[in-house]
């Protein structure tokens, strides 16, 4: 199993639900988050007065699949979060030792 976490641009969110629900994934957890790469956030100007933004909103994607299923999200969440421009974000895949579901008592891949 592996879980696929991606930082993504807000306004990309429903596209990326999108994508992941064609290609059968069931079950994504979906945070809001703050912060920045290389962008290093900008500067912004209220009232006369000029202050940094260094904390940009991003979305955080966690979705956790069977091995043969990774590379298709990974893929799904690319093609659905890319603008071309700075701060599209990341994606980070890691394996998992082991899923339950609370409910049913299922373990690993039926669990998810």
């Amino acid at each position: 199993m592996k879980k696929i976490e991606a930082i993504i641009k807000p306004f990309k969110l429903d596209e990326v639900k999108e994508a992941l629900h064609e290609i059968g994934v069931s079950g994504i957890t979906v945070t809001e988050a703050r912060g920045f790469g290389r962008q290093k956030g900008h500067t912004e100007l209220y009232r006369g007065a000029e202050y940094v933004v260094d904390f940009l909103p991003k979305v955080k994607l966690e979705v956790v699949v069977t091995d043969d299923q990774a590379e298709r999200v990974v893929e799904a969440i690319a093609g659905a979060a890319q603008t071309g421009r700075i701060g599209d974000g990341k994606i980070f895949v890691s394996d998992i030792a082991s899923a339950l579901r609370i409910r049913t008592g299922e373990t690993n891949d039926d669990a998810i």
